[in-house]
């Protein structure tokens, strides 16, 4: 439960939260639709092909930005309340420095659990919606992403790989081939393929002849497939990690790690989801000793300015961090919490000079 002072800074703060998300995103979106304008007149993609993907990594966006937003929305809220002498008249009243803490982290969790739905329910689905998109119109390739892996038409045959390692590795491959009449007459099993400058080398093959006289097999060490995809095609969808959820990275990473691949990069992009929760109560955290620290002398675009230079500061050493424990195959949690933990270090030391 929420007193009435808490259910007032929690409002202040989600207004303001909101609204600096609302900024953030549609920057990030104008940033994402310039970045697809190279694109355009590759094959059918057009501008209006462009903005709907950019326009589908919105979720994403709110999900990856909410911590630095959460920051800047707390400084701009408890500013507010800070220049109109709201928060000394709380005081006064009885509210003590633990109390306004614990309004501002209440407000938080809630915020939290509105952006948990986009990032882990809708974005996901939004991003592959906008993967599939750009790939039907600049390749002119339909391609469909089920839990059985991907699908594609290739002329007559129609193509399952369950797995693609990278956009010239491939894994786990159907074929199934057609004849005029559409009726099936060669469905082929290849363990893997590799791209060999202008076709695909198929490796331990097992294929299925249908005759009218019935079905004949065949096994082959490896053959030659010229097909119409090309690593160009399937590099655009491979998985990324910032398009799974957390259930889904788990699932992902055991599968590899079955497979005796290296996961560093799904474990690295998994710890980032799980610790989101965590560094957005630390940067909400931070806010309150900068606010209470200088309330009488820091004007709002003073606070703004820290807000987004600190903001800034703990998004770039995330992504270096991750960057070093893919490159230097490190601890994914130690190297992902180590951020926040730094913050919260700093914000523990800053509260110790607020009075």
């Amino acid at each position: 439960m929420m007193s009435i002072l808490e259910r007032y800074i929690a409002m202040t703060m989600l207004k303001a939260t909101s609204m600096t998300i609302v900024v953030l995103v549609i920057l990030l979106v104008f940033f994402g639709f310039v970045d697809e304008m190279d694109s355009l007149n590759r094959g059918n993609y057009r501008l209006s092909d462009a903005f709907i993907v950019a326009l589908l990594s919105s979720p994403r966006y709110i999900f990856e930005v909410f911590p630095i937003a959460a920051l800047l929305g707390s400084l701009v809220g408890l500013g507010g309340l800070a220049t109109h002498s709201e928060l000394i008249a709380m005081r006064a009243a009885g509210l003590s420095l633990r109390d306004i803490i614990v309004a501002v982290l209440k407000a938080g969790l809630l915020m939290m659990l509105a952006v948990f739905i986009f990032g882990e329910l809708i974005a996901p689905i939004a991003e592959q919606t906008a993967q599939q998109i750009r790939v039907e119109r600049q390749q002119g390739q339909v391609i469909l992403k089920s839990r059985y892996g991907f699908w594609a038409r290739d002329g007559s045959a129609f193509i399952n790989i369950r797995q693609i390692s990278s956009g010239s590795r491939l894994e786990d491959i159907y074929i199934y081939e057609f004849d005029e009449k559409k009726k099936l007459k060669l469905v082929t099993h290849a363990g893997y393929a590799d791209y060999q400058g202008d076709h695909w080398l198929l490796h331990d093959i097992r294929q299925s002849q249908l005759e009218e006289s019935g079905v004949e097999g065949r096994v082959l060490d490896q053959a030659r497939w010229d097909s119409l995809l090309d690593p160009a095609l399937l590099s655009v969808v491979v998985v990324k990690p910032t398009m799974l959820p957390i259930w889904g990275l788990d699932q992902y990473i055991s599968f590899m790690q079955d497979n005796g691949q290296s996961a560093v990069e799904y474990q690295v992009a998994f710890w980032l989801k799980v610790g989101t929760p965590f560094a957005t109560l630390v940067m909400l955290f931070l806010a309150v000793p900068f606010v209470l620290g200088g309330q009488r002398s820091a004007s709002m675009g003073q606070r703004i300015f820290i807000g987004a230079i600190v903001g800034a500061s703990f998004f770039l050493l995330s992504r270096a961090m991750s960057y070093v424990a893919v490159v230097y195959d490190l601890n994914p949690l130690l190297t992902t919490a180590m951020p926040a933990s730094i913050f919260l270090i700093v914000t523990l030391f800053m509260l110790r000079r607020v009075r």
